[in-house]
């Protein structure tokens, strides 16, 4: 979708797209490679500079997260060279606000990695910087504050999907577990049902010397993660359809 994409140039916007696209210039390239004139001698000039530009930078997520408005940010997944991690923590909970981080869970798409207050959280901070994009599910009012309070000089992907506002772009609202189900995703017996109440009570009971406690409370931060991974393919699967049809991406 990223070579698809023209918005992330000044001056053109969803409208001049898509005007673009009806045109048949469906990619980076065939503007380049257009032999007419597009817009304006001058405006034609500075756009192909730019889409030179955007191909030195292809595999710069940061380029172009400075350049497209964070509800477009989701053109920037699956692409090739871009490493996704998904994200979801859980806290200790108080009455002043979130409390302790008890546990953070990252899942790049193969395999998720639990980081554990008092065991390993530490290795967070390293291994969060290997990455390009992150996607979260109101990771901006939630996850992404509480973690910059915790470690304060972490440095987080450049892009960030939150899809708790793209997936309300498409019609689905309400917390993670409600659109699962408006989605069709279950849960595992062990993990169904519990919400985030059920996840401060499994640390507390953990803190008390019960271990099963929290071995379901990883579970069910792991179970957060590997949904984000189905809702991010469904929402980018359908804002692509939305936006281009059946018009050929190559």
């Amino acid at each position: 979708m990223l070579e698809n994409t023209f918005i992330h140039i000044q001056g053109i916007g969803p409208r001049g797209e898509k005007e673009l696209w009806k045109r048949g210039i469906i990619r980076w390239k065939d503007f380049l490679e257009s032999p007419g004139t597009i817009f304006s001698r001058a405006k034609d000039e500075f756009v192909r500079s730019k889409l030179e530009e955007s191909i030195v930078h292809r595999s710069d997520a940061g380029y172009f997260a400075k350049r497209l408005p964070a509800s477009e940010l989701w053109r920037l997944f699956g692409e090739t060279g871009f490493k996704t991690v998904y994200l979801d923590i859980e806290t200790s909970g108080s009455y002043h606000g979130a409390g302790d981080i008890t546990v953070i869970g990252l899942y790049d798409g193969h395999t998720v990695r639990s980081f554990v207050n008092g065991k390993n959280l530490e290795e967070f901070e390293e291994e969060i910087c290997g990455y390009d994009l992150l996607v979260t599910f109101n990771g901006t009012c939630f996850d992404v504050p509480v973690i910059r309070r915790w470690f304060r000089h972490t440095t987080f992907p450049p892009a960030h999907i939150d899809l708790r506002f793209l997936l309300k772009r498409l019609g689905l609202r309400g917390g993670l577990k409600a659109i699962e189900r408006q989605h069709g995703i279950r849960r595992s017996l062990t993990v169904e049902g519990l919400d985030g109440y059920d996840a401060v009570m499994l640390w507390e009971a953990y803190q008390w010397g019960d271990e099963a406690s929290l071995e379901r409370l990883i579970n069910y931060n792991s179970a957060d993660i590997l949904s984000l991974k189905i809702l991010l393919e469904f929402a980018y699967g359908r804002l692509r359809r939305e936006l281009l049809g059946s018009k050929p991406l190559f």
